[in-house]
């Protein structure tokens, strides 16, 4: 396996994927749409030697041109935003799900040893709970006249406060948002097209992905992006419903590394694998640690009190399986890599877009 195609390797995770498959020896072709929304005025630049194509997955010709000549393809090209989602419902299921399915039919005709596509948590809905005798609840939601009331904790049929747990891949999945919808259509596609077509195929379900180069001025790309975007403008961090919503958070180049193991492991074949740093973080302390990193002690998050549609209250991963298949261990915790973050805020142009997000949401009646 020699030459690789990343799709979306312009973006934040791809630019790290494709410096982590030349770092160890491979030849890399990008295939890129170089979206405004992601990509803004700023400069590409990308690892040395390695290929671009600018050109949409929604483009046949461009597609089969692409997949010329390599060996593996990492799928992360895709419109990403739980909230954004909602609304703008044809281009995310046309970039995700017919992108993925057109180069699904391209792959008939030029096969290659494996594909490895990037999914995400966001298909699991509400994470892993247990109750307090231990009873495991896989299939937990929270009632519409709950979130009303603002009662954000997940309850038992008795009333009790439900404790989430670290979510493994046994979870059923719970779409709750038409983002969830495509990224899990994405990665049964491409696992329902390895064993027919007899090609290796391993999904990497992504939890939150941090890390220098994310898209600071898209307001539907990660919370921490956008955390910083508002604080660089000296503006208060915004968080929906109260705060104590717990996620796991991810170093971007621990998950490039997870690709590269995905692409070499040949136990990985076949599988759907978490890719988390297997720690809980609430939202509130996230914001509190990144102005206090950013010397913004003074602007502590704005609580909301509000939810939006499709958002869910707690997940976050068991990363077992992706250390008995992947042999995988995240080596940057969230709490350990800010400053880093942070130098490379300070030396990137930030454009607060929170308030327009939340005003494009609230005009479709997506947060209550």
């Amino acid at each position: 396996m020699k030459r690789i195609l990343v799709t979306g390797g312009c973006g934040f995770i791809g630019r790290h994927v494709a410096q982590e498959l030349v770092e160890h020896g491979y030849e890399v072709r990008i295939l890129d749409a170089l979206l405004e929304q992601v990509h803004g005025a700023e400069a590409i630049t990308l690892p040395a030697g390695a290929e671009l194509m600018k050109g949409d997955v929604l483009d046949r010709e461009i597609v089969v041109e692409a997949l010329s000549n390599v060996d593996a393809v990492v799928h992360l090209a895709a419109e990403v935003g739980v909230g954004q989602s909602m609304y703008e419902i044809a281009r995310y299921v046309g970039t995700n799900d017919l992108g993925t399915a057109i180069i699904l039919e391209a792959l008939i005709k030029r096969p290659v040893e494996r594909v490895v596509v990037a999914s995400s948590m966001s298909i699991y809905g509400e994470g892993l709970y247990e109750t307090a005798d231990g009873r495991r609840i896989d299939d937990a939601r929270r009632k519409a006249s709950d979130i009303k009331s603002g009662q954000w904790d997940l309850l038992s049929d008795g009333g009790d406060r439900l404790a989430p747990v670290p979510t493994d891949e046994e979870k059923r999945a719970d779409l709750a948002s038409i983002y969830a919808l495509t990224k899990y259509a994405q990665e049964r596609a491409v696992l329902i097209f390895g064993q027919a077509y007899g090609i290796d195929a391993v999904a990497l379900r992504l939890f939150n992905v941090f890390g220098a180069g994310q898209a600071l001025s898209n307001p539907y790309t990660g919370v921490l992006a956008n955390f910083a975007a508002r604080l660089a403008n000296g503006q208060r961090p915004m968080i929906f419903e109260d705060g104590e919503q717990k996620r796991d958070f991810v170093h971007v180049r621990d998950v490039a590394r997870a690709f590269r193991l995905a692409l070499e492991q040949r136990q990985a074949q076949g599988h759907a694998i978490n890719i988390g740093s297997g720690r809980s973080y609430t939202i509130s302390e996230v914001a509190r640690l990144l102005a206090d990193a950013m010397g913004e002690p003074g602007l502590r998050p704005e609580i909301l009190g509000k939810s939006r549609s499709g958002d869910i209250r707690n997940c976050f991963a068991d990363i077992s399986k992706a250390h008995e298949l992947l042999g995988f261990e995240p080596e940057h915790r969230l709490e350990h890599s800010l400053d880093e973050f942070v130098a490379w805020v300070r030396n990137t142009v930030a454009i607060d877009r929170g308030a327009d997000m939340k005003r494009e949401l609230e005009e479709r009646g997506l947060v209550s």
